[in-house]
């Protein structure tokens, strides 16, 4: 898929029209890395924008004892660059991102993205949604570390992402969610007990929504 082609099936350029894509598209490349690649590290500057057009990645940080702490996930059509001052010509990251899956990654020269478009006031709204977005993942974070115990640190990632969750091993889901494997154990069958969930040859699947919703946000 062509750079022009990749940038019009992105919601986020929706609203952009031919023009505007065409000095969007000149701005713009597109990389593909293979799983495990670090597109940046913490406090890294950077100048410019990247999209994840296909793959996956994560965002984690690094402790005083070389321990990775998961963020949050990065899923492909989204925003992975992180926004801090908008006023700044390049940009800092917050943490370190690596990829989990082939990826392909859309990167456009963000001096030049900010002069075209944010300063004439186009894909602005576009941008503070998904800042909105990454703040809410913040906030589930800030929730899943300090104040969730681990009935409720594992139903909310059973709501929000199930799918990721189906996908990882029990061993890494612990890692994820800093709870031992066999409480992750314990937990699951209490869920499946009160017909919650069911479990069958390791998928799970959801049998109570509203349920499941209000365990993970009690």
């Amino acid at each position: 898929m062509s750079v022009k082609s990749t940038i019009e099936s992105l919601d986020f350029f929706k609203t952009l029209n031919s023009q505007e894509i065409e000095l969007l598209t000149s701005i713009s490349t597109i990389h593909s890395y293979n799983s495990e690649y670090i597109l940046y590290y913490e406090k890294e500057h950077s100048n410019n924008l990247l999209f994840l057009i296909s793959g996956l990645a994560k965002t984690y940080k690094i402790d005083k004892h070389s321990n990775e702490i998961f963020l949050y996930y990065i899923y492909k059509e989204s925003l992975i660059s992180e926004i801090t001052n908008i006023k700044s010509k390049t940009l800092t990251s917050f943490s370190n991102v690596s990829l989990i899956e082939d990826s392909q990654v859309l990167s456009i020269d963000y001096e030049q993205f900010k002069k075209h478009f944010l300063e004439k006031k186009l894909l602005c709204l576009e941008l503070v949604n998904e800042i909105s977005l990454r703040s809410q993942k913040i906030e589930s974070l800030i929730n899943r570390e300090f104040i969730f115990d681990s009935v409720q640190k594992v139903s909310q990632m059973l709501n929000t992402d199930l799918e990721m969750f189906n996908k990882l091993k029990r061993h890494d889901i612990s890692l994820i969610l800093h709870i031992q494997p066999a409480t992750l154990s314990r937990v699951l069958n209490r869920l499946k007990r009160n017909k919650i969930i069911d479990i069958l040859q390791g998928q799970i699947t959801v049998l109570n929504t509203i349920a499941l919703k209000e365990i993970g946000n009690d």
